[in-house]
């Protein structure tokens, strides 16, 4: 019986080397069109510039369609090797094996697919395109890619941040990029004694001399608050909408603020502290020490 199943088995072995050795050059040709596709595939990002790169189509949304051409072509290359090595295949079977395992694929890679939904409506919408400097639960930086699956947010400080798509997506994100321009705002303390017109006259003026403020949109003072050492001036400008636009911009206010008040003679108080004693308060005289 021993000697049934050992043959048995080398007869199935025999069987499944000689299939195999009968197939190899069907295997051959369907390596041969998995490399041709890989080939083509390569040129995904030519097709593209060649069909769309003389268009306006935003970055993001060329970077989609390049993906797309890839991946159709991968699926094209893909199922002409399958239908070589396997004469049998149809769409018909493939579609219906999908559909058999598309539930448990679904809940395996549910992250992959929420993502790569998230990433292709991310490129189709206009609002935040690459090179906007953005913020997200914390997030900020400059969008360097944006992919099927996750975006590259450049900090300014230039680490790099891998963010999921679908968290850009779901979540709220500042664009600080989305118009040239960008309101910034200040605010300056002059002394309780000091004659309030005069002293926004003088810190508007000092406003409009900074060659980083855009004029035209017009500059705000507002008196603001009684604080507990000044009263404060609310400042506003509009300047440059990147991050260094606006530190630059607010350097040159804050510097040209500083230096009108000094020449007009307008304090820039300290904190001043006031201590009240409910009962008197002896002094010492200096005879008393002796």
């Amino acid at each position: 019986m021993e000697l049934g199943f050992i043959g048995t088995l080398q007869d199935q072995l025999l069987g499944m080397t000689e299939e195999l050795i009968r197939m190899l050059p069907q295997f051959a040709i369907a390596f041969i069109v998995l490399f041709v596709t890989w080939l083509i595939a390569k040129g995904g990002r030519r097709i593209a510039q060649k069909l769309f790169g003389h268009t306006d189509m935003r970055p993001s949304l060329l970077t989609l369609v390049e993906t797309l051409i890839t991946v159709l072509i991968w699926i094209l290359g893909i199922f002409i090797a399958a239908t070589i090595i396997l004469p049998g295949l149809t769409p018909a079977s493939i579609l219906a094996g999908l559909g058999i395992g598309a539930v448990a694929i679904g809940f395996a890679f549910q992250d992959i697919f929420e993502n790569f939904l998230a990433g292709v409506l991310i490129m189709v919408r206009k609002k935040m395109k690459i090179g906007d400097v953005i913020e997200c639960e914390g997030i900020s930086g400059r969008v360097e890619a944006i992919n099927l699956r996750e975006t590259y947010v450049r900090k300014l400080s230039n680490e790099v941040t891998i963010v999921p798509n679908s968290m850009l997506f779901k979540n709220p994100v500042e664009v600080f990029t989305d118009e040239s321009g960008r309101r910034h705002e200040v605010v300056a303390g002059v002394s309780y004694d000091t004659d309030l017109d005069q002293a926004a006259e003088v810190i508007e003026k000092a406003v409009r001399s900074c060659d980083r403020v855009d004029t035209d949109k017009g500059i705000d003072i507002f008196a603001k608050e009684f604080n507990s050492s000044s009263i404060d001036f609310l400042v506003r400008w509009w300047s440059g909408s990147t991050p260094r636009s606006g530190h630059e911009s607010r350097d040159q206010v804050v510097r040209a603020i500083k230096r009108a008040l000094d020449d007009a003679g307008i304090e820039i108080p300290f904190p001043y502290v006031t201590h009240t004693f409910k009962d008197p308060v002896p002094l010492a005289s200096a005879g008393d020490d002796a």
